[in-house]
């Protein structure tokens, strides 16, 4: 597993927000899956974070597009200190059943 994908599920799995869950519901409900189908964290996650797991997504398959707000430190000031920041990011997250186990 590589540093973008052990970052990615990383994220995925230890995120506290919810708030973009309205939007993955909606997303998946209008792809056919049942809302009993959908937990974020557990089977919605990004292509790294699948990969991650072991899983690729299968080659057609679109998925949800979210929002997603990433950590990130300024440059070095006047006095040399740096300070922390979130920036939104745009990812997009796909379900257990649009992906296969890597063999």
């Amino acid at each position: 597993m590589n540093h973008v994908q052990q970052q990615a599920l990383s994220n995925a799995t230890n995120g506290q927000s919810a708030s973009n869950y309205p939007a993955i519901y909606a997303g998946f409900l209008a792809k056919g899956i049942a809302e009993t189908d959908i937990a974020p964290r557990e089977n919605i996650f990004t292509f790294h974070a699948w990969k991650a797991l072991g899983r690729q997504v299968r080659k057609g398959e679109h998925g949800v597009k979210i929002v997603t707000w990433i950590p990130c430190q300024s440059r070095e000031d006047e006095n040399g200190e740096r300070s922390e920041y979130r920036r939104a990011k745009s990812t997009t997250v796909f379900h257990i059943s649009q992906t296969d186990p890597i063999q």
